[in-house]
């Protein structure tokens, strides 16, 4: 029986495409021992878990041969998708929400224990396989507590400096008739840190793909977008191997 580790992986060792999978807030787990000092329904929400993520993942994976590698430790106890010194890795605050636990947090430890391990076996994954795209998939909420206003966008593309697959996914999702964000509701300029670590920096291509959480809280929303996810992908992937 193995231990328990921050990740997990689903799916074939290798796509047929060269399409892999990336879900750094997959889960709303607490490890034992971690007391992070809020109201047990705030795990079921937003700031601790990308609602509907794991099982579009879980989707694709199952029905076009995508693997993935997923979070399987709350965000509220180690932001895998933050730079190891970003100030909210371990966050005190989410969306207006105290996170008292954390508040003297012994963050080298949090490293040590999510972050370090999430990272290095992806790297090695990704290493492995050389895949010819990566999805990085998150969700959004509607609005925000601490910053009311509608989010019109179902989904969106987050891109920092290479934008050449996130501009062909755009496009595909404009034509099948959705409202498309481009850096929205967050710019991938800022909020870019597993991709510029493991895609940008290695030149591998990449979709940070972020779909409102109202699109995929339900199963038949799920099984929609995991269906229309895989299919963008494959045609960007194609696209970006055309001369």
């Amino acid at each position: 029986m193995t231990s328990w580790q921050p990740w997990r992986r689903i799916g074939p060792q290798h796509a047929p495409e060269g399409i892999v999978l990336v879900a750094d807030h997959a889960s709303k787990f607490v490890p034992a021992g971690i007391d992070l000092g809020i109201a047990p329904e705030l795990l079921d929400q937003h700031i601790a878990v990308d609602i509907g993520v794991e099982p579009v993942a879980e989707l694709m994976a199952q029905d076009s041969g995508i693997p993935a590698h997923l979070a399987t430790v709350s965000r509220l106890v180690c932001d895998l998708h933050r730079e190891e010194d970003h100030p909210a890795v371990v966050p005190a605050i989410s969306d207006g929400h105290a996170i008292p636990g954390n508040a003297g947090a012994d963050i080298e430890a949090r490293l040590n224990l999510f972050h370090r391990p999430y990272h290095g076996a992806l790297a090695a994954w990704l290493d492995e396989v050389e895949p010819s795209l990566i999805i990085s998939l998150h969700s959004f909420t509607p609005s925000l507590r601490s910053a009311p206003g509608a989010r019109p966008w179902e989904v969106a593309l987050l891109h920092n400096e290479d934008d050449r697959a996130a501009r062909l996914a755009m496009n595909l999702f404009r034509a099948a008739g959705f409202t498309v964000g481009d850096n929205e509701p967050y710019s991938g300029r800022q909020l870019n840190a597993t991709m510029n670590r493991h895609a940008e920096a290695h030149g591998r291509s990449y979709l940070a793909i972020e779909v409102r959480q109202d699109q995929i809280a339900e199963p038949a929303g799920q099984a929609l977008w995991a269906h229309l996810i895989s299919d963008v992908a494959a045609r960007v992937a194609l696209l970006l191997e055309a001369p």
